[in-house]
């Protein structure tokens, strides 16, 4: 299984994160809650997404769009603010096609909240952090997930 080098925020120390888990990464230094982020794959969505035990922000992208390359850091940024709370899974559509189709998606970036394998938003195209965040915040209120990290 494949896993990414993730520096703690808190400490500045390198930790590997594997893409799926028992539990939430923390540094195994400071022992902070670590940003989960992962890349998933028409082979592995079920394991990495559906399974996770904290909300999923999922962003199906592409190699190619340039809007994707400028979200990627504001994902990314709401990734290290929600440590302990949020996964952040990127999946590319151009190698995930049974996942582009499962999920209808017809543009780049389209973005997807999933709380135990259920979609509960969608968003397509780029935003920035701000907008990002509201969105993201109204969704996992909507639904009834916390922000608390247990």
């Amino acid at each position: 299984m494949q896993s990414n080098v993730v520096t703690c925020p808190n400490c500045g120390k390198r930790n590997r994160v594997p893409a799926v888990a028992d539990g939430k990464p923390r540094c195994g230094n400071c022992h902070h809650w670590l940003p989960w982020i992962a890349e998933a794959g028409d082979h592995d969505y079920p394991e990495v997404v559906e399974k996770a035990g904290v909300p999923v922000l999922v962003d199906l992208w592409a190699t190619w769009c340039g809007p994707c390359r400028m979200v990627s850091p504001a994902l990314e940024q709401l990734a290290t603010e929600r440590a302990g709370q949020l996964k952040l899974v990127k999946i590319d559509v151009d190698r995930a096609p049974a996942i582009s189709k499962r999920f209808s998606v017809q543009s780049v970036p389209t973005l997807l909240v999933v709380d135990h394998g259920e979609v509960v938003a969608r968003q397509s195209g780029a935003a920035p952090v701000a907008a990002l965040r509201s969105w993201l915040d109204n969704a996992l209120a909507a639904h009834g997930t916390t922000k608390g990290g247990q």
